[in-house]
């Protein structure tokens, strides 16, 4: 039976790997360049707006953990230079801190490869895509030495509260694991988090590609040329659109709307596990969508909990929640969630699991997408102990949705 959705704990530690309590102390490089390209709008321009959520939305120790860069492009050099005075004019002390960085300037259509040069004969969406991808590659380009991880945003986008501690915990939990590219919003642009030593080549994909090809679809791509099969991305999103139009106002971009799961549906399941069971509480508690959880002392490495579906499912999203809603005791401190395929006899679980994801301060919450003509079927959701605890262990849900094959389709119309 379904039960309400829990309000998640609005606890929060600030990053600890940004602490800067020293001022003679060397100083590690910023966790993470917060890169912003930014032109001239026909409508209002948000850049201010932009740059005071991600100001404001961030705590003492958190601005301690970034930069922003912010690349202003147009040829117009007086339009460039109000756009100086009126950010100079809002974040002065940012910029005297050395914590907003302003860089401006283009390329002229001589500098551009034959590629990216638009001609009279170019459409609208050619000019603006050709522009956009100049854009950014000079952004990604000058921003390779200033940090550990590049955020992408657009100047028209607003920040959760404390979404560097997000980030953060997140990238500890994948530091030691393969992966290109981390999304932490649905939009086409922002919210996209890469390692700095691929930039050079991210630059150059935009800056390579032929005119005509959409930015969109080219930044999409990008995974696939650093071998990362899947889209990596995390719920629910922690950057939107300040409007309901893109950055350029057309039909060059398509409408980015934010997915909207409504309560989980947690298929037919059985649950298997080997961890120890405690008088009668069964590891269903974990599955069932009510206020029952599993609880269980001294997990060891290996130990797992797994739901095996009793038959094949179109998984979209999967929260795994460890720990106490309140104080959030008893998390398992080292986990990760795994897909799992080819079923194994008698309902035990799969014969094969690939990594979904690994748990960020003991619990996770991520889409799950598969590769373009894979007719593999998901049978299993695996939650494995990578580090022994001697301690309670609190499992206290996994919730599930999935998407019927008829919706399936229709998304897959709406994406042509």
């Amino acid at each position: 039976m379904k039960g309400k959705t829990r309000k998640k704990s609005s606890r929060k530690a600030s990053p600890p790997w940004c602490a800067k309590n020293s001022p003679i102390s060397p100083q590690p490089p910023e966790l993470l360049t917060v890169g912003i390209a930014s032109v001239r709008h026909p409508r209002e321009s948000h850049l201010l707006d932009t740059l005071t959520s991600v100001f404001e939305g961030s705590t003492d120790s958190e601005l301690n953990c970034f930069v922003v860069l912010v690349h202003l492009s147009d040829p117009d050099s007086k339009w460039l230079g109000q756009a100086v005075a009126n950010i100079r004019s809002r974040f002065k002390a940012h910029l005297d801190a050395q914590r907003l960085l302003v860089i401006q300037g283009h390329l002229g259509s001589s500098s551009l490869p034959g590629d990216l040069k638009t001609t009279n004969n170019a459409s609208h969406c050619e000019t603006l895509y050709s522009r956009q991808k100049v854009g950014y590659s000079l952004l990604v380009n000058f921003a390779v030495n200033i940090s550990e991880y590049f955020l992408m945003l657009e100047d028209n986008v607003r920040c959760v509260p404390k979404f560097v501690s997000t980030i953060y915990w997140t990238l500890l939990a994948w530091k030691d694991l393969p992966w290109a590219i981390l999304e932490f919003s649905s939009l086409s642009f922002s919210g996209k988090v890469f390692h700095t030593h691929d930039l050079h080549r991210l630059a150059s994909f935009f800056f390579l590609s032929h005119k005509d090809l959409p930015t969109h679809s080219l930044l999409s791509e990008f995974h696939l040329v650093l071998a990362q099969s899947v889209p990596i991305r995390f719920s629910p999103s922690i950057f939107y659109h300040m409007d309901n139009h893109s950055v350029f106002q057309g039909t060059c971009f398509p409408v980015q709307e934010e997915k909207v799961f409504g309560e989980p549906d947690n298929p037919s399941a059985g649950i298997v596990t080997d961890m120890m069971m405690i008088a009668n509480i069964i590891p269903d508690y974990a599955y069932f969508l009510n206020k029952d959880c599993f609880s269980t002392l001294d997990a060891v490495r290996g130990n797992h909990l797994t739901v095996v579906f009793d038959r094949p499912q179109n998984v979209i999203r999967i929260e795994v929640l460890t720990g106490s809603e309140e104080q959030g005791q008893f998390q398992m401190q080292h986990g990760q969630v795994q897909l799992g395929y080819d079923p194994l006899k008698n309902s035990k679980g799969c014969a094969r699991y690939s990594l979904l994801g690994p748990l960020v301060e003991g619990n996770l919450d991520q889409r799950v997408f598969y590769e373009t003509g894979s007719v593999e079927e998901l049978r299993c959701i695996r939650l494995l102990v990578l580090v022994a605890q001697e301690s309670w262990l609190l499992i206290r849900q996994i919730k599930v949705w999935t998407q019927d094959e008829e919706e399936d389709s229709l998304m897959e119309k709406e994406i042509l």
